[in-house]
């Protein structure tokens, strides 16, 4: 059985991220531009939780070998009404999304308005349509109009070259939990940079690579009221410039050890307060070390399992800078995480895996200035992984406003 993802604003992320712990052959691309994937993995062992980079959660329903969006209206209007009748008794909530499909949001309210009309009619159960301010219904509509619930019913329709995929939202990204460990953490700082939990979680991904079998876990077999529990993976995550602890934080609640240092004994304050805050308010056990120490020289002991960190990014940049200073801070970044890269080279095992954001810097309208190392990994010893979904020029974390851009370096240790 197939699942399908509805992806985030950047779709490579996602579609790397997914390679990254299932493997290519498991995942399909869907649509002209990538906005969703249809993973080949059975949907109880499916680790949404820990997706960064996918918004929705969706079980395929069925393939119609059409994209001409009357057919497919006429489809919905003619077995919704027989869908609505295995819910519970009460008012039902119905959302419509779409990706691919060139039709306005009014054609599209149309079609729900339609599918409401015949289920009101056919069943005498209440409807409320949840009205679209984009194609795809953000994940605050979903979660706040209780669309994945037992009277909830978001439909997503996928143009797939020549058919459909007709799929039902049965998980949205937690974008209230993201939002509560981001901003709640009694530690932030914001010269030191704001790394999004949702990108510490790709970058934990894309470091960790393929999901053993036997660590993934059947969510199936947990009750729908109950929270999922924390899976222990016996891995320790390395972070040499964990700053206040955001993807430690993250790496805790995947199930991973998590190991973090940083030059700034102040940030080993901040990442100790916020990792005891994560404790108290998911009620887990703390498995972590935090050390002050500088990266291009520490020793770590143990030694990690994988190593997964946002490096230094240099200077802030609220306008483009000149050439003169751009190229300053490319090679002062440039230095320090070279001699980095050198340093933890003989203190990973063959095949490890790391994957580090690096900055890149937008020159020009989505044209980017990268970091001169990136032409001499293989002498310093490592390999960059390549993926088959996404290319490693499209590894970019940045808003079109955003002079610094995050480039995802994925490594594995020759």
């Amino acid at each position: 059985m197939k699942s399908v993802v509805v992806l985030g604003r950047q779709p490579a992320l996602g579609l790397a991220e997914l390679e990254s712990l299932y493997g290519a052959d498991k995942v399909r691309p869907i649509g002209a531009a990538q906005q969703a994937a249809e993973i080949d993995v059975d949907p109880c062992l499916l680790a949404f939780d820990r997706l960064g980079g996918s918004l929705k959660f969706c079980k395929l329903l069925s393939v119609q070998p059409t994209t001409n969006w009357k057919q497919l209206e006429k489809y919905l209007v003619d077995v919704s009404p027989e869908f609505s009748k295995m819910m519970p008794p009460g008012k039902m909530q119905l959302g419509l999304s779409q990706i691919g499909f060139d039709i306005s949001l009014k054609h599209q309210e149309a079609t729900g308005l339609n599918i409401k009309k015949a289920i009101r009619s056919q069943t005498d159960r209440p409807v409320r349509l949840i009205p679209n301010k984009l194609p795809v219904l953000s994940s605050p509509q979903v979660i706040h109009n209780h669309l994945t619930g037992p009277n909830g019913w978001e439909l997503v329709l996928i143009k797939d070259e020549h058919q459909t995929l007709l799929c039902q939202t049965v998980k949205e990204q937690d974008i209230e939990s993201y939002t509560h460990r981001d901003r709640n953490r009694p530690k932030r700082d914001a010269k030191v940079g704001m790394l999004p939990p949702k990108l510490a979680q790709i970058i934990i991904n894309l470091a960790a690579g393929p999901i053993p079998e036997d660590k993934l876990q059947n969510i199936c077999d947990i009750p729908a009221d109950e929270p999922i529990p924390r899976k222990i993976l016996n891995q320790v995550v390395l972070d040499p410039f964990c700053g206040t602890g955001v993807l430690l934080q993250e790496a805790q609640l995947m199930g991973y050890g998590a190991y973090g240092t940083d030059l700034e004994p102040r940030m080993i304050d901040y990442s100790r307060a916020n990792l005891q805050w994560l404790e108290k308010e998911y009620g887990m056990p703390g498995e972590y070390e935090l050390a002050a120490a500088d990266a291009t020289n520490a020793t770590w002991d143990p030694q990690p399992d994988f190593v997964a960190a946002e490096a230094y990014l240099g200077r802030p940049f609220t306008e483009r800078p000149t050439g003169e200073i751009l190229a300053q801070t490319a090679a002062e970044c440039n230095l320090i995480i070279r001699k980095f890269l050198r340093n933890i080279h003989g203190q990973l095992q063959p095949g490890a895996r790391l994957c580090i954001a690096i900055p890149a810097w937008q020159v020009r309208d989505n044209q980017f200035k990268h970091l001169p190392l990136l032409d001499s990994l293989e002498e310093i010893g490592y390999n960059r992984v390549s993926f088959e979904h996404a290319g490693n020029q499209n590894l970019l974390y940045y808003r079109e406003d955003q002079i610094v851009a995050r480039e995802l370096l994925v490594l594995i240790r020759k």
